[in-house]
């Protein structure tokens, strides 16, 4: 039982607020959503920042719900992902973390850091060719949600590809919104 203690304490430690590890769905994407706002709502969060987080938020777990790959369904289930919000004096920190298919590695490495790269007109413009060019795939996805991340944070994205086996890997994408207006 002392990982519960130990889980506790990491939970404190990194300022989280809210952590999902599961499957997730549309329902569980909503409730999800409603808990992090009431969160915010009960530190009486400046409406602007709230936005700013809800926007990040919304495209996290469209991307998890959207994207992810499921694994191991018997110890998993179907499209188990992780997502955590954590709340810190200068800033929130948007984690999540879903399986991907390894042949989506390196394009999605690619689009990350051509966003990354990118400076805030930069990223408008590329939001604005990816909405008139860009070729969404059957999953929806042409990057805009990562570009509008980037945007909405002002921030570079910080990602991570760890090997699950041979087919999959789990993407981690991390999201910092500054709670300073000049941010």
């Amino acid at each position: 039982m002392k990982y519960i203690y130990d889980l506790h304490r990491t939970m404190l430690k990194q300022n989280l607020i809210l952590v999902y590890e599961g499957e997730f769905t549309q329902e569980i994407t909503k409730s999800v959503l409603a808990m992090a706002e009431r969160n915010m709502d009960a530190f009486g969060e400046e409406s602007g920042i709230k936005r700013k987080v809800f926007n990040v938020m919304v495209e996290c777990l469209q991307n998890i719900c959207k994207h992810a790959e499921g694994f191991d369904v018997e110890m998993y289930g179907h499209n188990s992902a992780i997502f955590m919000i954590g709340k810190h004096k200068d800033e929130y920190v948007i984690t999540s973390g879903n399986a991907i298919a390894n042949d989506r590695v390196s394009d999605m490495t690619r689009k990350l850091e051509q966003i990354n790269a990118l400076d805030k007109d930069g990223l408008k413009e590329l939001y604005k060719e990816v909405i008139k060019n860009g070729s969404l795939s059957e999953k929806g996805g042409a990057g805009l949600g990562f570009i509008d991340m980037a945007r909405k944070s002002g921030q570079k994205l910080s990602y991570d590809f760890e090997p699950i086996n041979d087919h999959l890997s789990f993407f981690s994408l991390r999201t910092t919104i500054s709670r300073s207006n000049n941010g």
